[in-house]
Parts: structure tokens; C-alpha cells; sequence
């Protein structure tokens, strides 16, 4: 006897479905935050590399990332179209003033997203794993909020 794969409706309650419109909307606004989470993550990888190498290179780009030097040329083009880098074949890539300030902002969010997690007990590994997520997404308010907290010490 075969059986039905389909799940028995509820009695009495149409499916829910969501208007797709709306699913529309939160798809374009999940691309668009995964967007500004690797803009964030590579100005601040630049200004890592800068500040240790003396440089950042497409190649040790890729490598402290984990992605192929082609994921690397591409982002850097998105990057350089929203003015946070310069960079030109074969040579260094820059910070602008605004990819500065960006990675300056970054680092202190992860900093204190990290520190506070540390406040609470959280190994050092775990903290600084859990605050590469979590500084993408933490409000100013929350942010704000730790950072009186992490002050009291």
C-alpha cells in the first residue's frame, strides 16, 4: 500500500503561505546584508594585512579569507565601485578614507562584541568565533549597551 507523502491538512486552516511579495522583499534584503557583511569583512582583512604586511595582495586576501583569488577580484570590483578600496592589476590594494573608517568601525565592534562575550565567561576561541557572526548584526543600541557594561568592570 503506497503511502502519501503530503502532510494532512489541518481541519479547518488553509496553509499558510507567505505573500510573495513579501518573501520577495526579505530574500533582497538577506542578499543585500550578506553583501554588506563580506564589504565588512574584507576592508577589515585589508587593514589586518596592511597594518602587519605593509600590504594587502589579492593573494593573501584569498588565503586569510578562504575564498579563490577570482571570489577576491570580484569583490574587490564591488568594493571599489562603493569607494572603500583602490586598487589597480598587480599592485597593492588600498583603503579609501571610507574603507578606513569602515574597517575602524568593524574592528571596534568585533572587539567589543568579543569582549563581552569573554565577560561572560565565553572562551577566548569560542568569543572571537561567535563575534565574527555577531558584529554583523548587533544594533548600535546593543553595541552601546555592552560597552557600558564591559566600562563597569
Amino acid at each position: 500500500m503506497a503511502r502519501s507523502l503530503r502532510k494532512p491538512k489541518a481541519a479547518g486552516r488553509p496553509p499558510e503561505v507567505r505573500p510573495s511579495a513579501q518573501q520577495a522583499e526579505n530574500l533582497r534584503r538577506s542578499r543585500r546584508d550578506r553583501a554588506v557583511e563580506t564589504a565588512q569583512d574584507y576592508v577589515e582583512a585589508i587593514a589586518d594585512l596592511s597594518a602587519s604586511l605593509g600590504e594587502a595582495r589579492v593573494v593573501d586576501l584569498a588565503r586569510r579569507l578562504g575564498v579563490t583569488h577570482v571570489t577576491v577580484n570580484r569583490t574587490l570590483t564591488r568594493l571599489q565601485q562603493a569607494g572603500y578600496v583602490n586598487t589597480q592589476p598587480y599592485r597593492a590594494i588600498f583603503l579609501t578614507d571610507s574603507g578606513r573608517k569602515l574597517a575602524d568601525e568593524c574592528k571596534r565592534r568585533h572587539q567589543t562584541v568579543a569582549a563581552f562575550l569573554r565577560k561572560l565567561g565565553v572562551s577566548e576561541k569560542t568569543a572571537e568565533l561567535d563575534a565574527e557572526g555577531i558584529e554583523h548584526h548587533v544594533s548600535p543600541e546593543t553595541l552601546a549597551t555592552f560597552e557600558k557594561l564591559l566600562a563597569r568592570r
